[in-house]
């Protein structure tokens, strides 16, 4: 007997079972500065609406950069510890009940202002501070310490970090860089150059939707602009948007409607601004809520 498959069938299938770097029911922003903060917030993607405060990292960390989450927890790896100490903690927190982050292993280098993407089964920290090329993995299953699997194609920080389901992308970063990185997340390897962005820059998020990757505002200048590249193909980012608010080190999370970039430094003042841009048209952001207090730099998760 011939099965039949609908397209209805075929969007059921899309929306029950999400992408692994997109989530369904909230965003997060932990730690960052300036001064650092270990304050983990959360607001939800059904409603446009402000944060609130519901954990704390195990330390006060700023420039973390990129964060990473599984199906169940969310992960902030490297920044800042008091004003000189670079951190390799990778801290852990939970999805299913507000509460505060253990400390579930280390980077292999200490180093602040990582990329951060997410495979099905792994958490990655590429790039940071000092211009390392690290790419750093570890595991969603047990707690442990990264191992390092491969280098970018150049030292960079202050990166964006995206995700598709089969390839980690960095993309921007200091100093004032335009290259899109992509690695594999099937086997360890070194990244390779696919892409450039419009504008080459640093301190961009990073946001994911099940196709394409983008990243969006960035330094020098301050701009708001949303950039979009294709995971299908290599190839070079398109301008597709504007943040409410010019600015730099905002943390980037993803539903699976909508890309976020909350918090960022607009030089001066740090914002609380909670952006939204959607992934099924081209379109300008919208401010749809406040962190609860501004900051730069911070890690972001969904679930």
């Amino acid at each position: 007997m011939a099965i039949k498959i609908t397209q209805d069938k075929i969007a059921s299938v899309h929306v029950s079972n999400p992408s692994h770097a997109q989530g369904s029911v909230s965003g997060y922003t932990s730690g960052g500065g300036s001064p650092s903060t270990n304050v983990i917030d959360k607001f939800p993607f059904a409603s446009d609406a402000n944060a609130t405060d519901v954990g704390d990292l195990t330390v006060l960390r700023g420039n973390i950069g990129g964060g990473q989450s599984s199906t169940t927890s969310g992960y902030s790896a490297s920044g800042l510890e008091g004003p000189s100490t670079l951190s390799n903690i990778i801290d852990k927190f939970p999805f299913a009940a507000d509460g505060n982050a253990t400390d579930v292993g280390d980077l292999t280098v200490a180093r602040r202002f990582v990329a951060g993407q997410s495979s099905t089964v792994s958490g990655y920290a590429s790039g940071g501070s000092g211009g390392t090329n690290t790419i750093d993995k570890f595991p969603f299953a047990a707690d442990a310490n990264a191992t390092d699997v491969g280098n970018l194609t150049v030292g960079k920080y202050q990166v964006s970090g995206q995700s598709s389901t089969v390839s980690g992308y960095t993309s921007g970063g200091f100093s004032a860089t335009n290259v899109i990185d992509k690695f594999p997340f099937a086997a360890d390897g070194n990244a390779t150059d696919v892409g450039d962005l419009t504008v080459a820059r640093y301190g961009p998020a990073g946001q994911s939707s099940d196709a394409s990757g983008y990243a969006s505002s960035g330094t020098p200048p301050v701009v708001g602009t949303i950039d979009k590249f294709p995971f299908a193909s290599d190839g070079n980012a398109t301008d597709v948007g504007d943040l409410t608010v010019a600015r730099f080190g905002p943390a980037g999370q993803s539903s699976d409607a909508s890309g976020y970039a909350s918090g960022g430094n607009a030089q001066p003042p740090l914002v609380t601004t909670i952006d939204k841009f959607p992934f099924a048209v081209d379109a300008n952001a919208t401010d749809v809520g406040d962190l609860t207090q501004g900051r730069y730099h911070s890690a972001g998760q969904q679930v």
